[in-house]
């Protein structure tokens, strides 16, 4: 590594293979967060949502800056926040290259937005074929979106619902990599059921299994929120959707634990969802 003139390090080159990039954060959920002192649990919810969206890439992350934004200049927070995002990089082998700090005393939330880099050592399409099998990750409840309609419905309600963190996908993906190909695979969170219609090639989604959904979300359901609504916004127990070759439909099942949910039949880019809370039929 050589050093510019200035403050800033210089990186020459790690790697030959491609890279890509991605941004997120925790969003409203950092209300949560922010109000119950869960950091680490936030650190983990900004890790997830770059690391499961890599995963679409079949990127390995290799490092990361980070933008931290609180409501005031907590030095207990900042410390807890950035101690427990090195530990949790330095156990992926994953380097912190920078990081920036703002105060927003008009806020009352939390934000960790991180900007992750990888290398992708497969490339191939993402894409949803007629013929193929879709099988759903398991989600843990409540992952990092949605919170700006949670919030509307439970205001300041302190939940443990509210601050469980994301489930992390991307070390189950590796491994399937390595015996199977995955064919797409969809990240469920802003936009949830609807982002599948991105990978459809001549073809539609046919959910007729949905995984079946965590108490919170039926809780949700229950104050009037629509069939609809509920699958365009929450992953409504299904945190990754995979589309595999009938073939590979076992092993998948043996390897990550997702479970048949549906299939891809020829069509024009629709999905279609068997709702799990009123068996009625969604369409987007």
């Amino acid at each position: 590594m050589s050093v510019s003139p200035g403050i800033y390090p210089v990186v020459e080159k790690k790697f030959t293979e491609p890279e890509v990039d991605h941004t997120d954060g925790i969003g409203t959920k950092g209300f949560y967060h922010w109000r119950e002192r869960t950091f680490g649990a936030a650190v983990i919810d900004a890790l997830a949502m770059n690391l499961n969206d890599l995963a679409l890439a079949r990127a390995i992350p290799y490092k990361l800056q980070n933008h931290l934004t609180l409501p005031a200049d907590d030095h207990l927070a900042i410390l807890d926040i950035v101690r427990s995002l090195a530990a949790e990089s330095r156990n992926r082998q994953i380097a912190i290259t920078g990081g920036e700090t703002s105060i927003h005393d008009n806020s009352d939330s939390l934000d960790i937005s991180i900007s992750m880099s990888g290398i992708v050592d497969d490339a191939q399409p993402n894409i949803m074929e007629s013929g193929q099998v879709l099988l759903g990750l398991p989600s843990n409840g409540l992952h990092a979106n949605g919170f700006s309609l949670v919030r509307k419905l439970f205001g300041d309600e302190s939940r443990a619902d509210f601050t469980h963190p994301t489930a992390v996908y991307l070390d189950k993906i590796r491994v399937l990599q390595k015996r199977v190909r995955v064919n797409g695979m969809m990240h469920i969170t802003g936009g949830a059921f609807t982002k599948l219609k991105d990978l459809l090639h001549d073809a539609d989604a046919v959910i007729e299994r949905p995984l079946e959904p965590q108490p919170i979300f039926e809780e949700i359901y229950q104050r009037g929120v629509t069939d609809e609504e509920m699958y365009k916004t929450f992953n409504c127990g299904t945190g990754m959707v995979l589309a595999v070759d009938q073939s590979d439909s076992e092993t998948v099942s043996v390897i990550t634990g997702a479970k048949p949910i549906g299939r891809v039949v020829k069509g024009s880019g629709f999905v279609v969802l068997a709702s799990a809370f009123s068996k009625q039929q969604v369409n987007y």
